[in-house]
């Protein structure tokens, strides 16, 4: 027998009234560009936005994946029954998450400059000298401390019976987390991940302040020279875009990821 289909809920006047307010914002918008639109700056600029935009989201997938790798002994630590190893990532959670992403950045590019001699001795000097590798330390420590609290809380939401049924079927530790724990824990943190991921991108922007020219470094260097409003508006509208496409992505994940839960 085929299961029932699944019901589509009308929405309620909140819903709509949100709506409305995003396709009166979506009108003036479109009504705005159309006013200013100027095609020059479009052909002087756009070719910069374009590789602005690259480097953003270069920017934003490297940290990310280095921040996941680094965040998987992170969460171990913050689950380990061994007290160094739990003082250690708390401490290294409370910090990073404690303080501003801004801060992070001022005090390792600027920071770690004051160690110049102690770096060129060891052969680092070139990595923290460049503002790009500076940009990315500085996002991948901060987003592995957030995916480390992410990756915990996941894991923890899983029934402590899924682990004593592995248990009891003899099966290695190794298997029930990749076979058992994984799938469900992964179902709990793709939308935490996703969040994640958009608060990046938006967070990046920060970086233009150490000379890395991204979307943002770029719309600063354009409005330096145009004094044209409109070229904050363009790189509004270029966020807003990754920021949908993230959000659709992660859509169709979790439909994939919860079908046999779907009635």
């Amino acid at each position: 027998m085929a299961p029932p289909p699944a019901v589509r809920r009308r929405p309620g006047p909140l819903g709509i009234l949100m709506l409305g307010l995003w396709a009166a914002a979506g009108v003036a918008l479109a009504v705005y560009l159309v006013e200013v639109w100027n095609p020059q700056l479009v052909a002087t600029y756009g070719p910069a936005y374009l590789r602005g935009l690259w480097t953003t989201l270069s920017l934003v997938v490297i940290s990310y994946a280095m921040g996941a790798l680094l965040s998987v002994p992170v969460a171990a630590g913050r689950m380990s029954r061994q007290p160094l190893a739990r003082g250690a990532a708390f401490s290294y959670v409370s910090f990073f998450r404690g303080t501003p992403l801004i801060a992070q950045i001022f005090l390792i590019y600027y920071g770690f400059g004051t160690f110049r001699t102690g770096f060129e001795a060891v052969g680092l000097w070139w990595f923290f000298r460049d503002a790009w590798y500076c940009a990315i330390f500085a996002l991948s420590l901060n987003t592995a401390a957030y995916q480390a609290e992410i990756l915990r809380g996941a894991i923890e939401s899983v029934g402590k019976g899924q682990w004593e049924g592995a248990r009891a079927l003899a099966l290695p530790r190794s298997v029930t987390i990749r076979r058992v724990v994984a799938p469900q824990a992964m179902i709990v943190a793709l939308r935490p991940y996703a969040n994640e991921f958009i608060l990046m991108v938006k967070a990046s922007a920060l970086v233009a302040i150490i000379s890395v020219f991204d979307l943002f470094g770029e719309t600063r260097r354009a409005f330096s020279r145009s004094f044209d409003f409109q070229t904050y508006v363009w790189a509004a509208i270029f966020y807003l875009v990754l920021v949908e496409i993230v959000r659709r992505l992660t859509n169709l994940a979790e439909r994939r990821l919860t079908r046999h839960l779907t009635r």
